[in-house]
């Protein structure tokens, strides 16, 4: 099927299903992220799997999204989230720190429930702060997630170059 056509079955759903993620979704989010990202991260998912599936619950959020009917099988998106405290000195807050769409099912409201979902997530453990970081220079999620409401928070991320 081409891209178009998928675009337009994408469209044609009216509705998506948002729900925790599954050992068999790992091999869809892997492909989904190395198509978002162009690179393949492999380890980088299964280490990252493995640490969540070992932390408490209400610690760490995965959820995927998918398509209802005849997009079931098709994974759209996936978000990550943990609660983290007091680094720095901040109070339990909520950073996402994965976020995709596949990019023909953008603007079609996927990220938007998954953000949704993330939001709730952490509202439910009595978190009422979400954190983010992106770079600079990534005007779709700087146009995502202020659209979402996020803004510039009270932190400054600073690095060091530690090349010789």
């Amino acid at each position: 099927m081409d891209t178009g056509s998928k675009r337009e079955e994408i469209e044609s759903q009216t509705d998506l299903k948002v729900r925790l993620v599954q050992d068999a979704d790992l091999t869809r989010v892997i492909e989904l992220d190395a198509l978002v990202t162009g690179v393949a991260k492999d380890t980088y998912w299964h280490e990252l799997y493995a640490r969540h599936r070992q932390r408490s619950e209400g610690e760490e959020f995965f959820f995927v999204a998918e398509g209802v009917g005849a997009l079931e099988s098709t994974l759209l998106g996936y978000v990550i989230g943990e609660v983290r405290a007091w680094e720095f000195g901040s109070e339990p807050c909520g950073w996402l720190f994965a976020l995709a769409v596949r990019p023909d099912a953008r603007q079609m409201g996927v990220g938007e429930q998954l953000m949704t979902t993330l939001s709730d997530a952490f509202r439910n453990v009595d978190v009422t702060t979400m954190r983010t970081m992106i770079s600079r220079d990534n005007h779709l999620f700087m146009s995502f997630f202020r659209s979402e409401g996020m803004m510039a928070g009270p932190y400054i991320q600073l690095e060091k170059d530690l090349k010789p």
